[in-house]
C-alpha cells in the first residue's frame, strides 16, 4: 500500500496540476459554480505532495531521469 504514496509526478506535472487545480477551485467562487470545480482540490493536493495514486495503480511516473536520480 505504501507504493501508492511514492513520489511519481515530475516538476512540470506538479506545476500544471496546481495551476489547473487553482483555476478549477477559483471557478467555483467566480465563474461556473458547479461541483466539478472541487476536483481542483484533488489536483492541488497531488501536485503539492508529488504523488498520484492513479499513476501508481497504472505504473506511470512522470519524473525526468534527473529527478529520479535525485539531481533536480
Amino acid at each position: 500500500m505504501s507504493s501508492l504514496f511514492k513520489s511519481n509526478t515530475g516538476k512540470i506535472d506538479r506545476i500544471i496540476r496546481v495551476i489547473v487545480g487553482v483555476l478549477l477551485v477559483g471557478n467555483v467562487f467566480a465563474g461556473i459554480q458547479t461541483p466539478i470545480g472541487w476536483v481542483g482540490i484533488i489536483l492541488i493536493v497531488t501536485g503539492v505532495f508529488g504523488t498520484c495514486p492513479v499513476y501508481s495503480l497504472l505504473g506511470i511516473n512522470t519524473k525526468s531521469l534527473a529527478e529520479k536520480a535525485g539531481l533536480k
